[in-house]
């Protein structure tokens, strides 16, 4: 089999609503498969180095998962100029992402041979998803499904050279990377063993921690177990992966359980509307709030239930009482520096953290050059300035004692220039007031009901406005109702 990506009509047929691949989207499995999937690219050495040093997969795991989705949607498109366009912007993020590990050794999120490999990961578990659920892949199915992933990677490579071209070859590839390539990285471990038993809940049940740390205690050990026991042999052995008795049998029955669901009606097992439900921010003006609204009334009232008649541990903190204040109140330095500062979730605040900002205003604004570009200077400047003025042992980070002796509310020349960026990033239209459209395209919620600004105006967010609110969030003076899920939504 001969896999051409290079020919626009082949290349026309391997995307769209009927390719294989995004068939996969919205079936259940998928999520199964896309965790192993991701274990065996932390494993890789260059993955893991750029996955421990830049990612915010670990504090913010639900908005990563969203920004995901929506990227291989896109780069999925029927349209060429949508996926021309998304593989642009993965480009320009992978272009800034590389350095060192902790070993010395370079890496770089542009190598050619590394993001073959992810591409492959992505293939594999795929097959190894059909396989374990009982609905093994036929031979041509297959081939198909591999000459999608191949345009896939020749989307963004320009060529999918670094992918054997033709199937047979393709397995050979695959296990001399598991043989010769893939290590026990620190990635690897903090997803197999911290984040699923530290997952925080997503903003649909963040008001119940206590009913999802409940389940997450029983629900993270499995999908670890369940992720362990799908792995390749060889790397488990090398890895020292402790495989849990039983943990075959588990697996199995996850995948056929999961591959049951075939047979559910298509609307509640539809990944779109499943990640934005659970992305919806409690006060969100979404119609489908309504019904989340209800949904996390009942998941407080089986919360509170759950206290009166299990014994709380540690691990399980009693849910918040309602608050009567508006939101507005200031925040202590040290939880700012923990929620909105340290975005990676290593306990400092370095580059990487304010990077991590500068990409998620750049997603939710959906920004192209040179407005990015711009914002990621202007994030830079700033975190040179905080550096300059906080770094005081000098060794090229902050910790959370030095932001909190320093000066919390700092707000110098630097962090009014990213306000200003991002004022006029949102401002789209360039008239110098941020409309309804564009304040939802930033906050993702309503105008009219959540807009408070500094000088008191109605109906309109000027600059002087926007500017003051996000200065008072950004330099810990105060919490925002707003300006939090920004930067804070899991």
């Amino acid at each position: 089999m001969s896999a051409d990506t290079t020919g626009t009509a082949d290349e026309a047929s391997l995307f769209g609503p009927d390719s294989r691949f995004r068939a996969f989207f919205d079936d259940p499995r998928w999520a199964l498969a896309i965790i192993r999937a991701t274990v065996l690219e932390a494993a890789h050495p260059q993955v893991g180095a750029a996955l421990a040093e830049n990612s915010t997969f670990v504090t913010h795991p639900w908005r990563r998962l969203r920004n995901t989705f929506l990227s291989m949607r896109r780069m999925f498109d029927a349209d060429p100029v949508v996926r021309e366009r998304e593989a642009a912007r993965l480009n320009r993020l992978h272009a800034r992402m590389s350095g060192s590990d902790s070993r010395g050794r370079p890496y770089d999120a542009m190598d050619r041979a590394t993001r073959a490999w992810v591409v492959a990961t992505l293939f594999e578990s795929a097959v190894t998803m059909c396989r374990l659920s009982g609905q093994p892949l036929d031979r041509d199915t297959m081939e198909r499904m591999y000459a999608e992933y191949r345009g896939y990677l020749a989307a963004l490579d320009g060529d999918a050279t670094e992918l054997p071209e033709d199937l047979n070859d393709f397995w050979p590839y695959f296990d001399w990377v598991v043989e010769n390539e893939l290590e026990d990285t620190e990635a690897a471990r903090v997803i197999l063993y911290r984040l699923f038993d530290h997952l925080p809940a997503p903003p649909l049940l963040d008001g119940a921690p206590t009913l999802w740390a409940a389940g997450r205690a029983v629900v993270g050990p499995l999908l670890g177990a369940i992720t362990v026991a799908s792995l390749p042999e060889s790397y488990r052995r090398r890895a020292g992966l402790a495989e849990t008795p039983g943990a075959p049998t588990l697996m199995q029955g996850a995948y056929l359980t999961a591959g049951l669901t075939r047979f559910l009606p298509a609307d509640w097992i539809n990944a779109d509307s499943i990640i934005e439900l659970l992305s919806l921010s409690p006060d969100s003006d979404d119609p489908r709030a309504r019904t989340a609204a209800a949904l996390r009334s009942r998941v407080k009232r089986a919360s509170a239930l759950f206290r009166l008649l299990t014994p709380l541990s540690g691990d399980l903190a009693p849910d918040p009482a309602p608050s009567a204040d508006t939101g507005e109140g200031r925040r202590p330095a040290r939880e700012f520096f923990r929620r909105v500062l340290d975005q990676t979730g290593d306990g400092w605040l370095d580059w990487p953290d304010l990077a991590a900002m500068a990409r998620e205003l750049s997603t939710r604004l959906d920004l192209d050059e040179p407005e990015e570009t711009r914002l990621y200077d202007a994030f830079a400047a700033w975190w040179r300035e905080l550096q300059a003025a906080l770094d005081t042992n000098g060794d090229g980070r902050i910790d959370a004692d030095e932001y909190a002796a320093g000066v919390p509310s700092l707000a110098g020349p630097a962090l009014i220039r990213v306000a200003e960026v991002l004022f006029d990033a949102t401002d789209k239209d360039g008239n110098g007031t941020i409309d309804a459209d564009e304040y939802r395209a930033l906050f993702r919620t309503a105008f009219h009901r959540d807009l408070t600004t500094t000088d008191g105006t109605a109906g309109t967010y000027g600059r002087s406005a926007f500017v003051g609110d996000f200065l008072s969030f950004m330099s810990g003076r105060r919490a925002s109702a707003p300006y939090d899920p920004l930067l804070t939504d899991a």
